[in-house]
């Protein structure tokens, strides 16, 4: 697949592994457009998660509910602050560890732990779907939350087959910081300089809609996303796109769901035509 992407300008909207994505693209010979879509902080008040992990660690639960890898990354990075890696560690190590999709999984491996299940469907209501079918009476269960997502859905289904939820947010996301980074992406795709569009994340989807309306840009944006090839990742942002009324061009084979598999659809469907950069110069 080596310099399949060579002379291809591709726009990435990436936010906690943009530096990873952006690299394999180039390693097949793309020309990487980053617009990182918003910074990602920890949470404002420490308090709140600090007492959850020890909580955690006094009484560890029964079960827990990890929904992002930045999530576990971001509570270790509390952990390690307060001197209680070894003992958060084991205690997480004896719960039943459920991951929303395989992000989360690679964070727990980092610390030398392994998922017990991953949800087939990467979403919340996917978590709230499988954790229904299992009998949770009288658990404690731990839910790590990620922001700018009403969770009251899933935490009622927790609640309704039986569990305390005990839940933690550990880190927030500031929007406003890369707008004109936003705005500048969408005139370079209205220009017809970007071959496609990789979308990995359900967020990324929506701050590039609200963005653009916060500017008075939405019909430009719509214009520019129909006329630029837009590649998502798993059916998770597809389904976000179709929400706004707006489609999936490459998808990657076999349903899988990750950076590599989507970089490979990308090279076959790209393929089929010159780089719009090389049509341009001739």
């Amino acid at each position: 697949m080596a310099g399949k992407l060579d002379g291809y300008r591709i726009l990435i909207l990436e936010t906690r592994e943009e530096a990873q994505f952006s690299r394999l693209l180039a390693e097949q010979g793309a020309d990487v457009l980053q617009c990182p879509m918003f910074t990602i902080h920890d949470a404002p008040d420490p308090a709140p998660v600090e007492a959850w992990i020890r909580r955690c660690i006094d009484r560890p639960f029964d079960d827990l509910v990890l929904m992002t890898g930045e999530g576990l990354r971001r509570l270790m990075k509390v952990v390690r602050r307060l001197g209680l890696e070894a003992e958060f560690v084991a205690a997480v190590g004896r719960s039943r560890k459920f991951t929303r999709g395989p992000k989360p999984g690679r964070a727990l491996r980092e610390i030398g732990l392994e998922s017990d299940i991953t949800t087939e469907k990467p979403t919340s209501e996917g978590i709230a779907e499988m954790l229904s079918r299992l009998d949770l009476k009288g658990h404690r269960l731990g839910l790590q939350l990620y922001p700018e997502k009403d969770h009251s859905v899933l935490i009622d289904t927790i609640k309704a087959c039986g569990a305390e939820v005990d839940t933690v947010s550990p880190y927030v996301y500031d929007s406003k910081a890369a707008e004109a980074n936003i705005i500048a992406a969408i005139d370079e795709m209205a220009a017809g300089r970007i071959d496609a569009i990789a979308l990995t994340s359900s967020g990324q989807v929506r701050r590039l809609v609200e963005a653009a309306k916060a500017h008075g840009r939405e019909a430009q944006l719509r214009a520019a996303l129909a006329g630029t090839p837009i590649a998502s990742v798993g059916p998770v942002v597809s389904d976000e796109l179709k929400s706004f009324g707006l489609h999936t061009d490459i998808y990657p084979a076999n349903d899988a769901f990750f950076m590599k598999p989507l970089i490979a659809a990308m090279s076959i469907a790209l393929g089929k035509a010159a780089p719009r950069n090389a049509v341009q110069a001739r």
